[in-house]
This record gives structure tokens, sequence and C-alpha cells, in this order.
């Protein structure tokens, strides 16, 4: 048997805080009056109407929603559309990119309106997986914070009158008219560019990234090459976040996963090495993982260079660890591959060097990525030129950089020296209120538009609704003002003749159905050639950089806000706890334990941040495996002119980061002192603890599994007259009999990442509501699912058993400074001895004939003694009406309008207050695919029933079926992994789950846990 290491979930659990013992010990903390500040009792009910216009939406509403695609005029359902039947949901493929997060998509509707999205797995990219942040944007479709109308000096204004006087100050522009936008990989959108600096010749478009890789594309000679995760058995990372945030991660995140899934007839995985300074979501699943501070990683790039390639300078860096995996790179060849997510053309010059020397086949030039294309210099030069007074007229297509950029004070300064300012963003943000005109672009999905996120991949997006403002789409706005009088849907087919050919319409057609098309949009040009790499030049560099002096700041991107332009105003994606800290509602000081000790800091407490001659006041949150000597603190915070979920949640760090050479540099040395304020952090993950119970993780290294497959997991049995038997074996119940279905669900804890995706696509399906950050602090999150982020700690089964609990306990108190991280999706595992049913005096929740636990939310009269009893803490108990109490209006105010509703999928009830609610296994999606089976006198197929969390997964880590199908794939599965990987969470308890989890199987061994 394998030592099984020791878990925590959080830091105030290894310090045995007095506010966690007292929430510990008390089995309802998240129960605990609170006061209604308002003074007014939440007790009432719903009044009818209110609960009809939640149901229905309302008659303003409706005649909103598009009965086609696009809507040309209101069609009334006396005369309904062929395509739209009430109750039916339609599918239409599309895409969805932000300016860095690319996913092909497609969308849900219901009697025309967009309520959810799925991935396509037609897309040879994103295969049908989906990010957070993709699955939230379809509440941003309905977000009351969208600019509504054109506006001239922030008012509104006709749109006639705008483009007359647009038309007019750009004819008379005399100096430069820039286009300042993120990345566009819309290759029409960049001929109506291009056709707009026709008519206006002294137009320059400059793209910029706020998280940008400008260093990478520099040192490739201007193109971003492909990266193929699963082509490598050896992958070094220096702080590139491929499965979080850095460029592709969707794709990167299914490449890597195709090598660490283990089976008895594939007893192989990739070898992940990581040294970072933050700990981030890809650090967390390493193999080893090397906390370095940020000025170390130009010396460690350059250490690993001497030891595959040779022949560069002496490198100050020394790590066992880099040796060990530079040893690996050489042994694995072409099948190695080295990122870094710096963005110093000298490291990435030396990175691509290595790779190089190694022969790795896992780059592809041929086919670049095209998701970063932002110019670090050319947006400094233009920021420059506007206060130089060279600049005659600027637009703002999705660009914001009086927010994004660390220049942003001087686009400020630079706006005024403008005479012509013009945005085309979706609001007035924080640089569209300082524009003259604006003209609103619509929402994606109101909007067609033509995408190539790599050369040779290109796919669609098509309108799915009526626009619902009085916007325009920024393409047409464009024609509009370069006197083209066509429409950009048509000036966008007429771009795609050459792309498809043959016949045109047929082909056009595929290609709208199916979302995605192979070819490309962009001028032809040759294949590049791999440019010469001044390696001499960026190890001088290297050698010559400024070494920090003091505390170092990294600057990092969050999973879910990303940074912060697009979805700040996201109340979904506010309340996603990060995947490793846990934490929501905004942005925090991520410090290592030895400095807050140090220090003398407690989580909570309030610091100021000062570098580049700016500040920002953060509360300290003490991050186990950040590097010493380092901070880091998250961008895409700080938002003012958002709306009003986004605005003031946390603080913009971006002008802190300096700009080197004219490229963005995301550490830099700080200040830090502490102020007397405090501000608590609202993370979730020892709200719904499990505590000292096991085995509910479980994990081993490759080695014992490939030594013997059937002593990897840990299986509890219990004595019994016959001897140490299985829990099952004794029972005092009466076991059901499954005579048709029996739904059931497996998670791989090899493949899940613990990106977040399964959370916001259990909440967009079954109108989970939003609480806030108070709520989150009360213990009140209503998530039905969670990803629990465990924390091992240097002591194992061994020493528990000699040093006893008391002892082990003791030492755990000092943590290690680099601990193993587990990410476990916990959900209602739907027990076939459920304590839960036992206990409910009105038999609210009950056992179906499928092995479904069911909620009948209409008999519940919220005594809570479900979630009293259920071992998993997986129950949520609705203390107040989030649709309609005034206090939650601020964070859930989707809810409160009849725009916002349009998004609540009406298959799943809106729960009342005073009421528990859970995971149903997406019982709605159940009975429809039983349904449309029993249309066609059929049982369903393996397939056809996928919940949303496993349909939202971007690596397959979730298994849905039937196990009365012997030849369904959760079917199969458990028939492969039992007594071997397969294990139920607290299976002592023997309350016989149906969920069960696969362990956690690590290449690496026990000494190498905390390196």
């Amino acid at each position: 048997m394998q030592e099984s290491p020791k878990y925590w979930k959080g830091i105030e659990e290894l310090e045995n805080s007095p506010e966690f013992i007292k929430n510990a010990l008390t089995e309802f903390a998240d129960f605990l009056p609170v006061k209604d500040t308002h003074g007014t009792s939440d007790a009432t009910v719903a009044p009818r109407r209110d609960f009809l216009k939640l149901m229905g939406f309302g008659i303003a509403a409706a005649t909103l929603a598009s009965c086609e695609a696009p809507v040309r005029k209101a069609i009334p359902y006396l005369n309904k559309p062929e395509e739209v039947d009430p109750g039916i949901p339609n599918f239409y493929a599309s895409t969805y990119f932000n300016g860095q997060d690319y996913n092909s998509v497609l969308i849900k509707t219901r009697e025309g309106r967009p309520i959810k999205l799925e991935g396509n797995p037609e897309s040879p990219i994103t295969r049908g997986g989906l990010s957070a942040r993709a699955q939230a944007s379809v509440l941003s479709l309905y977000d009351g914070g969208r600019l509504k109308n054109f506006a001239i000096d922030g008012k509104p204004a006709d749109k006639d009158l705008v483009d007359q006087r647009v038309r007019t100050a750009l004819a008379s522009t005399t100096g430069k008219i820039a286009i300042v936008s993120p990345t566009i990989i819309s290759p029409s959108t960049k001929k109506v560019i291009a056709e707009f600096a026709a008519r206006f010749p002294n137009t320059e478009h400059v793209m910029y990234d706020a998280n940008s890789v400008s260093g990478l594309l520099r040192a490739n000679g201007g193109v971003l090459p492909s990266f193929d995760f699963s082509k490598a058995n050896v992958i070094v990372s220096f702080g590139a976040d491929f499965l979080g945030t850095w460029i592709s991660p969707v794709e990167y995140a299914q490449q890597y996963v195709a090598n660490r899934k283990v089976s008895t007839e594939k007893k192989t995985m990739s070898r992940h090495f990581q040294f970072e300074s933050a700990m981030t979501l890809t650090g967390a699943n390493a193999d080893v993982r090397v906390p370095l501070k940020p000025s170390e990683v130009g010396e460690a790039v350059l250490a690993l260079y001497n030891e595959v390639a040779g022949g560069g300078s002496a490198s100050t860096y020394n790590n066992a660890q880099l040796k060990k995996a530079a040893r690996e790179l050489k042994a694995a060849g072409g099948r190695a591959l080295v990122v870094a997510g710096s963005n110093d053309p000298a490291v990435q010059t030396l990175v691509a060097a290595i790779n190089r020397a190694l022969g790795s086949v896992a780059i592809d030039t041929a086919a670049p990525s095209l998701v970063r294309q932002g110019d670090d210099a050319r947006m400094a030069r233009l920021v420059r030129e506007m206060n130089s007074g060279q600049v005659g007229a600027v637009i703002f297509y999705h660009a914001n950089p009086v927010f994004d950029h660390p220049l942003g004070e001087q686009v400020v300064a630079g706006l005024k020296k403008v005479k012509t300012t013009i945005s085309l963003n979706d609001r007035l943000d924080e640089t569209g209120s300082l524009c003259t005109y604006a003209a609103p672009d619509h929402n994606w999905m109101e909007s067609w538009n033509d995408y190539e996120p790599k050369r040779g991949y290109l796919s669609l997006a098509q309108p799915v609704i009526t626009p619902l403002f009085a916007t325009r789409q920024a393409q047409d706005s464009l024609l509009t003002w370069a006197g083209n009088p066509t429409s950009y849907y048509h000036y966008l087919r007429n771009q795609w003749r050459g792309v498809l050919g043959g016949n045109f319409q047929k082909a056009w057609d595929k290609a709208v159905h199916d979302g995605v098309a192979r070819g490309t949009a962009t001028p032809a040009t040759a294949v590049p050639v791999a440019p010469a790499l001044d390696v001499n030049g960026a190890i001088a560099a290297i050698k010559s950089a400024p070494k920090a002096a003091g505390v170092e700041l990294c600057i990092y991107e969050k999973v879910g806000i990303g940074n912060g332009n697009v979805e700040a105003n996201n109340p979904w994606l506010q309340e996603l706890p990060d995947p490793v800290s846990k934490a929501t509602w905004g942005n925090y000081v991520a410090v290592p334990r030895a400095m807050a000790v140090e220090q003398q800091w407690e989580q909570g407490d309030v610091v100021k941040v000062t570098a580049n001659g700016k500040s920002v006041e953060l509360p300290v949150l003490i991050q186990p495996g950040q590097a010493a000597g380092s901070i880091s603190i998250a961008l895409g915070y700080g938002r003012t002119k958002a709306g009003r979920v986004g605005d003031q949640v946390g603080a913009n760090v971006l002008p802190l980061a300096p700009t080197r050479n004219d490229a963005i540099s995301y550490h830099t040395a700080v200040q830090l002192s502490k102020t007397d304020a405090k501000s608590p952090i609202a993370q979730t993950q020892t709200h719904h603890t499990m505590m000292d119970r096991k085995p509910v993780v479980q994990e081993a290294t490759l080695a014992q599994y490939i030594k013997n497959p059937k002593e990897v997991t840990e299986y509890e049995r219990i004595s019994t007259p016959e001897g140490l038997e299985k829990p099952n074996k004794v029972s005092l119940w009466q076991d059901y009999e499954y005579k048709n279905h029996h739904w059931g669900m497996a998670i791989d804890l090899n493949s899940c990442i613990g990106c977040g995706s399964c959370v916001i696509g259990c909440q967009v399906e079954n109108n989970v509501a939003v609480v806030g950050k108070q709520e989150v602090l009360n213990r009140r999150e209503m998530h039905w699912m969670r990803i629990d982020r465990y924390y091992s700690s240097d002591h194992h089964k061994e020493e528990f058993e000699q040093e006893g609990k008391l002892a082990t306990y003791a030492a755990m108190e000092d943590p290690s400074e680099n601990p193993q991280v587990i990410f476990q999706p916990m959900l209602c595992q739907h027990c076939n001895h459920a304590p839960c049913e036992t206990v409910c005096p009105v038999l609210a929740t009950t056992h179906s004939s499928e092995g479904l636990n069911q909620m009948t939310y209409n008999r519940c009269v919220g005594t809570r003694y479900c979630a009293n009893n259920c071992p998993y803490k997986v129950r949520r108990f609705n203390w107040f009406s989030y649709y309609s109490n005034e206090k939650f209006e601020a964070v859930n105010s989707h809810m409160f309008t009849d725009l916002g509703r349009m998004v609540l999928n009406p298959d799943v009830t809106v729960r009342a207050r005073g009421v528990m609610e859970k995971c149903s296994f997406c019982v709605q999606r159940i009975q429809l695919g039983k349904l449309e089976a029993k249309k066609q006198k059929r049982r369903p197929k393996d397939g056809e029933v996928v919940t949303a969390c496993a349909q939202s997964c971007p690596t397959q880590a979730i298994v849905f079926g039937d196990m009365r199908d012997p030849a369904s794939r959760i079917s199969q599965l458990l028939r492969r992994e039992d007594g071997e990987r397969a294990f139920h969470a607290l299976d002592a308890l023997n309350v016989q789950p149906n969920v069960t989890y696969l362990t956690k199987i690590r290449n690496t061994e026990t000494s190498e846990f905390n390196a």
C-alpha cells in the first residue's frame, strides 16, 4: 500500500483559528441568524405576479426575444417560425472569442432566447471543451450595464447624427487615425479595417493584449507557434499557466490530459516540471513544482539551456530538480517541450533554442496560433504619439487601455490631445466614457463574424437573437464611415466565397451549421522559416537585467475574471472560487507563510503595495507554494465603470507593472507596508468541510501503479464474524433493485485539472443563485457543485501511526512551503443508502427508481435535517429570496429584471426561500433523453444523456451514464477499475454513493512531493 499523505484544505484549518474552530464545531455555521440590515423580514412569499414574471418573463422580455436567427421583424406566435417549437431547445453553432479566450460553441436557445452554451464537438481545436469564462458569457448578453444606444459626450444621440459627425471629423483629420483593439482573429474584420484604412490612408491598426505574449512573438520572428502537449512525454514550464490562462488553455488542457490518463492497458504518463512564483492551476497539476522568484526565471532558463544545449554563459541558478528535468528532456528528445510565460524576449529566445536543440515535435510553426497578436512596442509608441499631438483620431474597438494597460494614465492624458475620439465598446467603460462618440457594438451572440484561431482552422459566429438594444455591429460602423453601403453579413459571405469555392451556398450552409471549416481566410504566405535566434544577445540581456532588491511582485491572471475587460460585470465569474486560493469577489496579495509570520500579518490584513510610483491596497492571503521573497496579485480587478456588479471589486494592479524597452513586464520589486485596515477574504474551501474523515481523496505514484495497480487505492474494511469485509456487506438497509435505469457518475482525478468550468456549467443549467461577498463570508454560497482543493502535508500514514494524531496535527501547523495539490469535484453523491432521506420529516427528499436522490421543493419546510445528516456537505439552503430581496439586487441583478430573467432555464424551477437544494444529476436532461428515445421506441443510447458538468469538462474527467447498460462507458470503466483505482468517498460510512472517483496517479516519487 502506498504512503498516504495527510490532507488539509486551508491555512485556517492548520492553524486552528478561533473562527474556524467555532464554525467547524457548529454543524450549521452557515445557518446562524444574520441581521437583516434593511430591517425587513424576508419571510413573505413571493407575490404570484412576481413568480409568474420569473417563470414566464413577462411581455416586455418576450417581445425582445428573437424568433429567427437573425430577426428582421417581430413575429407573433400565431404565425410561429417553423424552426421554433415551445418547450423544445434549438442549438446553433457559433464562436466565442473575447480578445483572448477562444471557444467553438453551440448556443442553446429556448423560444428564441439564448440560455446556455455547450462546447462544439466539431471543432478540431476545442473539441467540445469549454472554459468557465465562455460558459458564463451568456449572462453578459442580458447585462443591463450595456450601452443601449449611440451617444455623443455620454448622452443618447441619433445614430445618423453620430455617423454624420464621425465621417466629417475623420475626413478633416490631419494627424494619424488609430484603431486600437485587443487581438483580432477575424480575417473579415481585418479586411474591413484594411478597407477603412484605404479610405483614410493615415490609419494605423494597433493591437495590444492586457496579458501580453509580445516577447514570445518577438523571439519567434512574429510567429506564435502552435504547441501540442499531447506529443510531449516531458514538459518543463517556467511560469506558463497553460492549463489556466496561457494562450489557449482549453486546447492545451485536452492535449495535456491525453498523456495523463492511465489504465492497465496504458501505464505511461507524461512528466511535468513546473518552475513558477505564484501557485497557478498548472503548477498545482504538475508532478514536480519548484517555486522561484520572478527575477530568477532568466537565470533558471539559462541554466537549463546550458544543461541541454551547452555553450552558454554560466548561470547563477542551481537546482537539483532543474538538472533532473534537463536529463529527462534530453532522454525524451523530440518528445519533449519547454514553455515559458515570461514576456521577456531574451527568456523566450533561450526557450526556443532549447526546443530546437531537443528537436521537439510538439511545436508547429507552419500552423501558428493567432490568438495573441498584441505588440507592446507599437502600443507604447501610440501612447507617446497621442501625448505629442500626432494623433488626430482614435477608435477603440473592444479596447479599454485606460483600465487594462500599465500606461493607462498616459492614455487619459493623451486622449485630451486627440481631436476625435470614438468608442465601439459595448458600454461607457473607463476608456469609452472619455470618448466624444460612442457607437456600441452588438453582443457576439447578436453578430455575424468569422475567426481563425490557428492558420488553416476557421470558425463562424452567427446571431441567435435580435439585437436587444439600439446598437450596431462594429464592422458595420467601420464600413459605413468608410463609405461602403454593404452590410457586414454580405461582406462576410463575399470574403468566404474564396474560402469555400465550388457550390458556395451549399458549402456556406454547411459551415454555418457546423460552425467550423478547414482552410484559411488570410492571404497566402510561404511556410515561415524558423528565424535565426540571437542566443548570445539573449544571454547578455539576461545577465545584464537589473536584479530586484527586496520583495518581488508577480502579476498574474485568474481563470475566472481574466483580464477583467470583458467579463468583470458577470456575477457568475465574480463568485466562482479561484481554483487554488478558493477566494471569490476580488483580488488580494498572496504571500508565503514565512513572510506573513515574519511581518506579523494575518489573513485579511490590508497592506499597501508600492511600485513604479503607484500604490494599491489589498488584503493579505497566505498562499502555500508562493515563492519565498515574492508576492502575487491578480490583474483584472479594480474596475470603476464596468457595471453594478464589477465596479469597486478589488484593485487594479496593472499600473504597478513597469514597461522595459517598450515591453510590459509583469514582475517588479515592491515596497510593502501594513495599514490599519482589515478586509476579510471570501474563501469557500473550508465552508463545507468533511474534516478528518477518510478516505476522501486518494493518490499514488506511477511507479506504484506499474508495480501493482491493485495496491494504489486504499479500501476500507470492517470487522464481521466472517472477518474483514467491505462496508456494503453489512447494512441495516434493504437494498434497492434498479430494473430499468441506474444513473451514475465517475470522476477521474487524473483528468480533473480544477478549472471550474463544471461549476459554472451547473450554475447556468440549474438557475443557481448568486449571493454576493457577504453571504459567501457567511458560508452561504449556493453552488450545487464545488471543486475541493486539498493540500498534502509532509507527513504520511506511517508517521501518523507512529507519532499519534495530536503530535501529527502539531507538526501540520507548520505546513509545507510547497505542498502537493489535489482537486476533487464534489456534488450530491446520490447515495443508495442516503442518510438525508431517513431524516426528512416531510419526505421532501426521496429515492427514485433510477438511483437519484430527489428533491420535492414544495414539500420542503426547511428543517435542514438532511444537510445535517449529509456527510459530503453538498446541500444548500435558501436563506433568502435571491430573486426578489433588494439586498441581493446589486450582485444578482439579472434576476431582478425581465431582461436578465431571459437567461433562466425554463426546465428548472427557481427555488423559493426556505427550501433545500442540491445537485439533481440534471434530471431534466435525463427526462428529455428518455422521452426522445421513447418517441423512437428504444432505450436511450449511451452519450445521449449528459449532465451539464460532464458536458462542460474540457478534459472529459467526468463520465455520466446508465450503469444498467453493460455497454455504456461508465459500466465499462467501473468494471475495468474495480479493485484498482475506483473508490467511493467516505466509503466506510456505507452510504453507497452513485458517484465513483478514480485514484489520482502522479508521475513522481514521494521524495519529490515538496522538492
